[in-house]
């Protein structure tokens, strides 16, 4: 008898595939949710891979381009019309506060410095803000994938246990494929969670020195326009 069950339980579909369309609708739940926040994990990553690589480019670029001898006012001109990226945001942020401060008769507007620092730290925010974006969603993920995928695990034992009472036999065939269904929520969860906060560390401390590019940035470009209206 014992032999019998082995075998019935050998020809189980243990895959993942044939576990879901095994399990409980309550578990089939739970390892959909997983599998789209998965899904939805990775596209986030790769998304934030791209676009940081882009913003880094784009940042070396334009301090090339803003170091040389190249007036800023031309700078500006020449940029003006279609910032391509952050530092050039931050840029033309500043030179549009300094010449919306100048007065028809050539002066400068009390105050110019503190506008164009505040000018500045708003672009600053706006571009740490669009870098964070969807972050927070893989911390998420991180964080609660392996208690969904406990909860489905604890629900298929739950199923197990209850088909073990109505068939009033503890057979492998009875328990293995059920104990399959339970884990396999787990796993799910766990492949949810792993790639989602490796990548939410890495991606966040890209992220700090992305913005911390910025701030330095804003800051030395405040000291150059420091210098002129003092002069």
């Amino acid at each position: 008898m014992e032999i019998e069950a082995i075998t019935s339980a050998q020809g189980v579909d243990f895959s993942i595939v044939g576990l879901f369309f095994r399990a409980g609708i309550v578990v089939q739940l739970v390892m959909l949710i997983l599998l789209l926040a998965s899904f939805w994990s990775w596209a986030i990553i790769f998304q934030k891979l791209v676009t940081y690589r882009r913003v880094q480019r784009g940042t070396l670029d334009f301090d090339r381009r803003f170091w040389t001898e190249q007036p800023l006012d031309e700078l500006y001109t020449s940029i003006s019309d279609r910032p391509s990226g952050a530092s050039e945001r931050i840029f033309c942020a500043a030179m549009e506060e300094w010449r919306k401060s100048h007065r028809s008769d050539g002066g400068l507007i009390t105050g110019t410095r503190s506008r164009i620092e505040r000018a500045m730290s708003l672009a600053v925010t706006r571009e740490t803000g669009s870098l964070t974006q969807g972050l927070d969603f893989l911390a998420t993920v991180g964080s609660t994938a392996p208690f969904v995928g406990l909860f489905g695990t604890v629900w298929g034992i739950m199923r197990v246990f209850s088909d073990i009472g109505h068939q009033e036999t503890t057979s492998l065939i009875v328990v293995a494929p059920g104990i399959g269904e339970a884990l396999a929520a787990t796993a799910l969860g766990l492949m949810a969670a792993i790639p989602a906060v490796v990548f939410y560390n890495n991606l966040s401390a890209k992220a700090d020195r992305l913005a911390g590019n910025f701030e330095d940035f804003a800051d030395e470009f405040s000291t150059i326009m420091s210098r002129q209206l003092e002069g």
